[in-house]
């Protein structure tokens, strides 16, 4: 009987990690697809699209911190893979595995009323720091004379952030988008 009973725990467990794994390729494959529906498109990288970074957010969401910074995380090197950009390899780690990975905090609040509001604000809020951190580290020179690096580094990075950030914020806020975001994460999780 117990040995019955723990072939059925590990059963499940298994059942929930592919579970898991497919919903992540989801998100992964939808952010892709989204990252080049491109609504304005900034001269030195970085764009807003449509919705890409929500579908990231919504596995940590749905799965916790750990699953979303890691789909974030290897959704940002196929990125780098597919458009890349490399200065050095701090660099690299900066724009594409720690931003998008970043992404995933927005499963901190994952159990928190509002908490994909919250989450994807976080989410958001983390590749902010990790693109301006590298803005100011790896791109000052881009910076217009007599700008103070930081300044112009949060200016550019916030105006395209931002903008999706708040666009999708207000989308998914909407009721029915709300229902059927919900109805997909209990799909997801039971």
């Amino acid at each position: 009987f117990i040995m019955s009973q723990i072939n059925s725990i590990k059963s499940r467990s298994a059942s929930s990690a592919v579970k898991k794994l497919v919903f992540s390729a989801m998100g992964i494959a939808l952010a892709m697809v989204t990252s080049y529906i491109k609504i304005w498109e900034m001269p030195m990288g970085g764009s807003v699209t449509l919705l890409s970074m929500l579908f990231i957010c919504l596995i940590g969401n749905w799965f916790g911190a750990g699953y979303g910074i890691l789909t974030g995380a290897a959704y940002g090197i196929l990125q780098l893979i597919v458009d890349p950009y490399m200065v050095s390899v701090w660099q690299v780690l900066f724009d594409y595995p720690f931003a998008f990975g970043a992404l995933g905090l927005a499963g901190i609040f994952r159990n928190q009323r509002y908490g994909l509001q919250l989450g994807y604000a976080a989410g958001v809020l983390g590749r902010f720091v990790f693109s301006t951190l590298s803005g100011v580290i790896f791109f000052a020179a881009y910076a217009p004379e007599g700008m103070n690096p930081w300044v112009y580094s949060s200016v550019y990075q916030g105006s395209y952030l931002g903008a999706e950030g708040i666009v999708t914020l207000v989308i998914i806020s909407l009721p029915p988008v709300a229902k059927a975001l919900e109805t997909v994460k209990k799909q997801a999780v039971n």
